[in-house]
Order: structure tokens, then sequence, then C-alpha cells
């Protein structure tokens, strides 16, 4: 523990790479494995839809990078736990949006650019700023409640045919595990992180770095 906290900002650098480096190797690995759990097969029950719902966050690495990126911002903000609730209700009204058939344009580029501007916010935040105002949070949760109707858009591919049991049983399961993610991420950069974090070492920051290192291999990928 105390080595942790006396590392040099040599030391920060490197470990700043090497998270920046891992980040970037796992967003390159993401179309190795199915962006949508059950291989893709509209679920046809409950529970299939409920798991469905569960994994589609998950195992797309650029809609788990922004709700863990949202939950660290949030906790840098007053009354910040509104910015993830905003992202995750405009996640349903996204994937109603598509089941309605309607098309969003840019929809790669939109989710790609929010996880760059999740890092961006992350790794430019000072580790020692004041509780950022109320007006703050209000202006990152109408930018989250945008991107959250593309990420929730996004969502609706994987829901596409199914009866109403299965729907809402994915809604409820991306729902769900957007929220436990988002309040956990708050909570470890409340707790955790901000024990752990130095002048010389922002955790917060550096794992920005990651998440705007991610966005930019998204970003380069959908242009």
């Amino acid at each position: 523990m105390k080595q942790l906290m006396t590392l040099n900002d040599q030391s920060w650098k490197r470990l700043t790479f090497g998270l920046f480096t891992v980040l970037v190797l796992l967003t390159f690995a993401q179309p190795a494995a199915a962006h949508h759990p059950f291989g893709g097969e509209t679920p046809s029950n409950l529970w299939q839809g409920f798991l469905s719902g569960l994994g589609h966050p998950v195992v797309g690495f650029d809609h788990l990078a922004f709700v863990i990126g949202s939950g660290l911002i949030a906790a840098k903000s007053k009354q910040g736990w509104l910015i993830p609730m905003g992202f995750i209700a405009a996640t349903m009204l996204g994937t109603g949006v598509h089941l309605q058939e309607m098309n969003l344009p840019l929809l790669e580029l939109v989710v790609s650019a929010s996880v760059l501007a999740v890092g961006i916010l992350l790794t430019v935040a000072r580790p020692n700023e004041e509780e950022k105002s109320f007006p703050y949070t209000m202006v990152i949760l109408l930018g989250s409640a945008i991107v959250g109707v593309f990420h929730g858009y996004a969502y609706g591919e994987a829901i596409i045919g199914a009866e109403m049991t299965p729907l809402i049983a994915y809604l409820a399961g991306f729902s769900l595990i957007q929220l436990t993610i988002a309040l956990s991420s708050y909570k470890l950069a409340q707790t955790l992180l901000a024990q752990l974090s130095t002048p010389s070492l922002p955790l917060s920051r550096l794992i920005g770095c990651g998440i705007m290192g991610m966005g930019i291999v998204f970003l380069t990928s959908a242009i």
C-alpha cells in the first residue's frame, strides 16, 4: 500500500501506458466475441430475454466503458447519481425507437464518440477539484441522456421480433446490469479510488486515460 501511495510521476506514466495498452488490446479483441448474447438469436422466453439484457451491455466494450465512465463522473459531481439514471432511462427510450423501426443516423460514430468524451472528461478532471456544481451535473446529464438513446438503439437490435414477455425481461435485464455497474463504479470512486489516489497517481484520471484510448480505437473503427 505504501509503495502505491509513493509512486513518482515516472511510475504513474508507466502505469498509464500499461493500462492504455491493455484496454486497447481488449478493444481490438471485441469483434472476436459475440456482441449479442445467445449468438444473436432473438430471445423467445422470459429468462432468455432477461439474460440477454444482462449480457448485452457487458459483452459490448463500448457500452461497458461508457457505463463505468458515467459512474466515475457521477462521483465527482453534485447529485451525480442523476447522470447514470438519466443514461439508463434514455437507453430504454432508444430501444423503443429501434422497435418502432425508426432510424438513427451515425449510430456507431455517436456511440464511439461518447466513449471518447467520457474518457476525456475523466482525464482532464483535477485530482483535488472541488465538488462540481449542479448546473455542470445537468449538462453532463443531458449529454448522457442524448447518447443513451443511441446506446439503447444498439441494444434494440438483439430484441427485434421478440414477443412482449422476453422484450420486457430484456429491458429489465439491461437496465439492472447498467445500474449495478454504474453505481458500483460510483461507490468505488468515492471510497477506494479516493483513498488510494495521490497527486502523482490520480486513479480516476488513469482509468479515464484507458477509456479515452478505447474511445479513440472505437471511433477510428467506426469512421
